[in-house]
């Protein structure tokens, strides 16, 4: 294990600073499988691990040989429907016994996603890896840096990356369908996270259930039933979900990053409430400056991000409805989730998930649709050789992700604006804010 070697702060820094890692990784890729297949295990395998198992088997190159899961009332239906694959508790035991895997895709809780996609990449295997790519900014960069050093074929879980609708609304903003982008306002009506007081004690853990396990790297602690951690609560928790903007941001900023060729920001500033000692807050206001590109209309560009009930103020509203009223519907409609990019000729509405919508100056001009991709596919036919890369590699998800958890960390100085240097990984002007940088594993990890 890791923890034999080196620590794991101490690993994650080398890697975030691109040091040589040779001791820890193996060389030579395997050959696909005599039969044709990829050899590929799950680590998760019902909920969003089993959507992802799904559209990865749909591919008539995958074998799903193995998988892991922490819950065996989860796994019951995968058994069912894989009865030939070796089902694990521990994913370090799948990654140390599986010695033909090719590939994995990582659907668990967010806290596992590095422990698992590291130790997967450093076994030369190909990482399907849902978002967000990891809990903390030193693990994301980790895993960018390590896939890049390993060349392994890699994909962020951001499936509609792939679709006509994203696809769309980048092309016509790269084409300048409303001029130079002059700010971006972004929003989530999801609320993952919890201003309540953690419930006392402990309830006893269901069979079947390995609650150690499922812990992993984070600190002991009791368990609590369902509606605090397991099986989909802890999203709202800080130490094993990222809130509504790790969950939603690496979907709904995709196709800003994506249209406009972000980069690392430049600062991050919250507006709204601080999490508890326990849980993410809800309602926030983040505000990032991002250096200005090619597609924007000066040297910096604001992007703000809103999530539970608050929403962009009234005057940008108007824009969507309006733009909402020129396409067909109600003119009192907001999208729940999605985006506005305020351009200097013209508006784009870009709902979650729906065609990009024109007002303003671009207002009736003709949207050509751009196709769709099987983003899942793409991670198969990329290994096979069959295309050159994968629309949402770690190299483009990394610095996306990136972002987005900054975002969680500005959320714990709120009012403050937290200047970042990305190449350093570090806050300049708060250096408090670097201790959520990266986080200490606990023994065994």
């Amino acid at each position: 294990m890791m923890n034999r070697l080196r620590s794991r702060r101490s690993f994650l820094h080398d890697l975030a600073l691109g040091v040589a890692i040779a001791p820890w990784v193996t060389s030579g890729v395997r050959a696909v499988s005599p039969n044709g297949k990829l050899r590929h295990a799950t680590f998760g395998t019902s909920g969003m691990a089993g959507s992802d198992i799904e559209s990865l088997s749909s591919h008539k190159s995958i074998e799903i040989v193995a998988g892991c899961d922490v819950d065996e009332r989860s796994s019951a239906g995968f058994r069912k429907k894989f009865p030939n694959a070796k089902v694990y508790a521990d994913f370090r035991e799948l990654l140390e016994k599986e010695t033909d895997l090719d590939s994995v895709n990582v659907s668990t809780p967010d806290h596992m996603h590095a422990p698992i996609g590291l130790m997967a990449l450093k076994r030369n295997l190909h990482v399907y890896g849902q978002k967000p790519l990891a809990h903390d900014l030193g693990e994301v960069r980790a895993m960018t840096l390590l896939a890049a050093e390993k060349k392994r074929v890699t994909q962020m879980g951001i499936q509609i990356h792939s679709s006509k609708e994203y696809r769309t609304a980048v092309k016509l903003i790269q084409g300048g369908v409303i001029g130079k982008v002059k700010e971006v306002h972004t929003w989530s009506s999801k609320k993952w996270g919890d201003n309540g007081e953690m419930p006392k004690g402990g309830d006893p853990i269901p069979a079947g259930f390995q609650w150690d396990l499922w812990l992993g790297v984070c600190a002991d602690r009791p368990f609590i039933g369902k509606e605090w951690y397991h099986p989909g609560n802890w999203r709202k928790r800080l130490d094993f979900g990222t809130g509504t903007f790790g969950d939603m941001g690496c979907h709904i900023y995709d196709p800003v990053f994506a249209a406009l060729a972000l980069t690392a920001p430049l600062s991050v500033r919250s507006e709204g409430p601080a999490p508890n000692t326990h849980s993410w807050a809800t309602d926030a206001v983040i505000h990032y400056v991002f250096p200005g590109t090619a597609f924007t209309e000066d040297k910096t560009v604001k992007v703000v991000w809103y999530d539970g009930d608050q929403r962009p103020p009234p005057e940008v509203q108007a824009m969507a409805r309006k733009a909402d009223a020129q396409a067909g519907d109600k003119a009192d409609a907001m999208p729940g989730q999605g985006s506005i990019f305020l351009g200097t000729d013209g508006v784009m509405v870009l709902p979650h998930i729906a065609m990009p919508r024109l007002y303003g100056a671009a207002a009736g001009r003709p949207v050509e649709a751009v196709a769709g991709d099987n983003h899942y596919h793409q991670f198969v036919q990329t290994i096979l050789g069959e295309r050159e890369n994968t629309d949402a590699s770690f190299a483009y998800s990394g610095p996306l992700t990136e972002a987005v958890l900054l975002g969680g960390v500005a959320t714990r100085f709120p009012k403050t604006v937290l200047e970042w240097d990305a190449a350093k990984l570090a806050f300049t002007n708060t250096p408090e804010a670097n201790a959520f940088v990266r986080r200490d594993y606990r023994a065994g990890y």
